[in-house]
């Protein structure tokens, strides 16, 4: 199972899920398959990790969702954020 997490390149904001197929889910998203995201495509896959069982891949969701998690998540991606502030 893959924790995965996208930024939306229209508002920038990040969404987080778990998924089997990761390239498969990505692309869900960016077609508008998926009802939670739909209205924020086109999306780029920032990050991900991946864990071995399902429970375990949710309670990981769930702990990236948080207020820590999030500033995981921007350490984690630092050096990407700051490239493409540059570009914009």
């Amino acid at each position: 199972m893959y924790v995965y997490v996208l930024q939306s390149d229209l508002d920038k904001k990040f969404y987080t899920g778990i998924t089997q197929d990761l390239m498969k889910r990505t692309e869900e998203h960016n077609s508008g398959i998926s009802k939670a995201t739909k209205t924020r495509v086109p999306f780029k896959l920032v990050y991900y990790e991946f864990c071995l069982n399902h429970k375990d891949a949710m309670k990981r969701e769930r702990y990236l969702k948080t207020t820590w998690g999030k500033r995981y998540i921007n350490n984690r991606i630092a050096n990407y954020l700051q490239e493409t502030e540059k570009c914009t």
